[in-house]
């Protein structure tokens, strides 16, 4: 592998693939902390990794006091809305037009947005009905330019429902977020589960973001939080893979444990299969659009180790 500088495949791959979430468990930042983190980090030689800044909606009010002239930072803003679906849509409509009202004034720049969906009120709904009052509220606030990553609540249903979200989501030109852990182990998917997801994904042409548990590149056990996390290079190898391989296949790269078992440099491998500077290039544009994570140095030290980064 490339030790001083990324090769071209690897750049394609690895671009702007990780949105910093330093506002987010387990790091929590101050809001001032976590932008200045950010900063340092656009400011290393890494910094070509680094995507943009996540910010709740909620926190607009505290980012504009901190925001002085001249700064560069891209913003994905989490629209702010109660998992109620009885006070989901009212709080979504206000957060997109706070959200319009910044773009429009134009002291921040906003990149891309990201909307939860509520739960279900019963068992016979699915999620049509607010995937398509997502795109209208986007509209409405004059907002459909942007990438916006809708998350499902991951239930007893999230597997059930997917085939249907997707749908929607591809119908309505939105993109889909996947969320790969949080602080309670349980909230973990399973390799199942993820591959589903990004199978789903892929059939139906939506793009797609990951979120929580993913510092790391390769699915590793931690003994600290007491689960097996997900690794962000399983994530990109599945997603890269995944039009011509099967199911099967596509779990085995979703659970694969072996570091060594991958390989990125003029091209990504895992195992027998390798994917193109071109078949990357698809991926990220297409697919596998990156990911967010409260720590930037974590992956950026974990590529280093495995000689994917350049070792300073």
């Amino acid at each position: 592998m490339n030790t001083s500088a990324p090769a071209a495949a690897a750049r394609v791959a690895l671009e702007r693939l990780i949105d910093y979430a330093g506002l987010f468990p387990p790091a929590r930042l101050p809001l001032e902390s976590a932008l200045a983190e950010y900063d340092r980090a656009r400011a290393s030689a890494e910094r070509w990794l680094l995507g943009r800044f996540i910010l709740p909606a909620s926190q607009l009010g505290e980012l504009r006091a901190l925001v002085r002239g001249g700064e560069q930072r891209e913003f994905s803003i989490i629209v702010d809305a109660s998992a109620d679906p009885r006070s989901w849509f009212g709080a979504a409509a206000q957060s997109f037009e706070a959200i319009a009202k910044v773009r429009a004034a134009g002291w921040a720049h906003v990149g891309a947005l990201e909307l939860p969906l509520p739960r279900l009120a019963t068992a016979r709904e699915t999620y049509d009905a607010a995937i398509g009052q997502c795109a209208a509220l986007a509209a409405q606030a004059g907002l459909r330019d942007l990438p916006i990553y809708v998350e499902v609540v991951r239930d007893e249903r999230f597997t059930e429902l997917l085939p249907g979200a997707m749908d929607a989501l591809a119908r309505y030109r939105l993109c889909a977020k996947l969320r790969c852990g949080a602080v309670d182990p349980d909230a973990y998917p399973s390799v199942a589960e993820v591959s589903s997801f990004l199978a789903m994904a892929c059939e139906a042409n939506v793009a797609f973001k990951a979120t929580a548990g993913l510092h790391h590149p390769v699915r590793h056990w931690n003994a600290g939080a007491g689960v097996t996390m997900h690794g962000f290079l399983n994530l990109l190898a599945a997603a890269a893979f995944a039009p011509r391989i099967d199911r099967d296949v596509l779990e085995s790269i979703v659970g694969e444990e072996d570091p060594s078992a991958f390989g990125l440099d003029r091209t990504l491998r895992w195992r027998d299969w390798e994917a193109s500077e071109t078949d990357l290039a698809t991926t990220r544009t297409q697919r596998f659009a990156g990911y967010g994570s409260c720590s930037f140095q974590e992956p950026v030290d974990d590529l280093r180790a495995l000689h994917i980064l350049a070792v300073h």
